[in-house]
């Protein structure tokens, strides 16, 4: 079975429906506590509280655990990339991609041409 990091951008494509992110329906995913807090207030902002909290409880199995050496290479890798202007949560999402192993599932532009990533628009 593939394992996939998701970010918020791929939790919300599967949560649409769209196409592209159905061949991963059956795999295994993780996620951050920071991506489903990003989940709950683009649910929250665009729809309702309930609906967000069901969301964000579907994904709370899922959460990785974050130490400092993930907050470490999120940095770095922040860092090396800054012209590209990653997001926090999405450095350190793709940091513990990294570390543990597994693709980093997102849409978003800016790792579309980095390693260890699956990216999906």
């Amino acid at each position: 079975m593939n394992k996939y990091f998701l970010d918020t951008y791929a939790i919300i494509e599967i949560i649409k429906g769209n196409p592209g992110y159905q061949k991963f329906g059956k795999s295994e995913y993780f996620t951050s506590i920071f991506h489903t807090y990003e989940l709950y207030y683009q649910i929250l902002r665009d729809y309702n509280k309930d609906l967000a909290k069901r969301y964000y409880k579907k994904f709370e199995g899922s959460l990785l655990e974050i130490n400092d050496e993930d907050i470490f290479l999120a940095s770095k890798i922040r860092l090396k990339h800054r012209k590209k202007r990653l997001s926090y949560a999405d450095s350190l999402g793709y940091a513990m991609s990294i570390k543990k192993k597994i693709k980093f599932l997102t849409g978003d532009k800016e790792f579309e041409d980095l390693k260890n990533v699956e990216f999906v628009k």
